[in-house]
């Protein structure tokens, strides 16, 4: 077996700790770094820098290394083990310095699962459509054979008891016409929603390529666009940044990360003082909110926010410990937020998402003041 490299040099306490705990399962494999990697189809050079620290792995390649060393061994990790594997690497990837590569990564990911949905809604909502219009025009022909019998019993009244042998039973067709049209009615609104979804979806599409446009910048060296309010009446200042989270160390966290974009941030601890601050000022251009806190939630403030007419449209990103699933963001998404960042948050994903929305807020605002 091929020797593992020795660790990277200036790792964090946190970032050694984890890189060596991952070195003790994986010797217990017994087995080389590239053909591990070409068992999982994995870059052998990546995984290496998982094993001597200078980068910290995705969760799943942790698993996927619990479950080779479970059918090697033929014995499973206890869950201590697991528990303690899971603190490291939570511990190292709060001490880590993520790059703009490491946020274009999660964004993309992002895009695509918006794209998927909205291919998914569109062909979903054609095959709906399809539907629809079949029971139409199913219920024009009976409407159809419906009038032509009742013509036929008004024009030969004598001649009915002979008819109605002869011709179908037209309480057949009524019943008929009537499950059909029960039919119609829950296909419109399954195809509404769908075209709701898909809506939905595209419209992320949009954010998500627009804060990838930003990350390439990045990536260029140009840096995040500097946010300079456009022409305007005298006094305008930049639109304000509210985040709400109960952790001071979370508030104090974003603050820092957002403060290079020259806005003014409002930070408040609760889901009752981010409904105040609204109430006080009606220029906030985002809502940065964390979903888990006491008393009020993120998903009930967000629903209080939205019944408000002066900040139903200000755009709420949610910040989520849960990752990013799709049970956890459909209902954040239903709860009125336009975006959400998974725990622990990527500072270039938050200043790209940022940035984006607050970008929009100027060109509204400028478009209002040129009217």
């Amino acid at each position: 077996m091929a020797e593992l490299r020795d660790l990277g040099p200036g790792l964090s306490p946190q970032a050694r700790a984890l890189a060596l705990e991952l070195r003790r399962l994986f010797q217990a494999l017994d087995v080389s770094v590239r053909r591990y990697a070409a068992r999982r189809l994995r870059d052998a050079g990546t995984f290496s820098r998982y094993l001597n620290g200078t980068r910290v792995p995705p969760w799943e390649v942790v698993t996927d290394l619990f479950t080779d060393l479970a059918g090697h061994l033929g014995t499973a990790a206890t869950p201590e083990t697991i528990e303690l594997v899971r603190k490291l690497h939570r511990a190292a990837l709060t001490t880590s310095v993520p790059s703009p590569r490491h946020a274009m990564e999660v964004l993309e990911r992002q895009l695509a699962d918006a794209d998927r949905v909205s291919r998914r809604s569109s062909v979903r909502g054609d095959v709906l459509g399809d539907a629809l219009l079949d029971r139409q025009h199913r219920i024009a022909d009976l409407e159809v054979r419906i009038s032509e019998l009742e013509a036929a019993w008004v024009a030969e009244r004598e001649r009915s008891d002979r008819l109605a042998e002869a011709a179908p039973d037209v309480s057949e067709l009524l019943r008929e016409r009537e499950a059909l049209q029960g039919q119609v009615g829950r296909l419109a609104e399954e195809l509404a929603s769908t075209r709701l979804q898909r809506d939905s979806a595209e419209e992320r599409c949009v954010l998500l390529e627009r804060q990838l446009e930003a990350m390439e910048k990045v990536r260029r060296g140009d840096g995040l666009p500097t946010l300079v309010p456009p022409a305007g009446p005298v006094g305008r200042a930049l639109p304000k940044v509210l985040i709400v989270d109960d952790q001071k160390d979370n508030l104090l966290a974003m603050t820092a990360v957002l403060s290079t974009l020259d806005q003014e941030l409002v930070a408040v601890g609760s889901g009752q003082d981010a409904l105040k601050a609204l109430l006080d000022h009606d220029d906030f251009a985002v809502i940065i909110m964390d979903v888990q806190m006491p008393v009020m939630d993120g998903y009930e403030t967000a629903a209080h926010i939205k019944r408000r007419s002066r900040s139903s449209n200000v755009p709420i990103i949610f910040l989520t410990a849960m990752g990013a699933d799709p049970e956890h963001s459909a209902r954040g998404y239903a709860a009125g937020a336009v975006d959400y960042i998974g725990k622990p948050f990527d500072p270039w994903v938050l200043r790209a998402k940022v940035a984006v929305f607050t970008g929009i807020y100027l060109e509204r605002r400028a478009h209002a003041d040129a009217r």
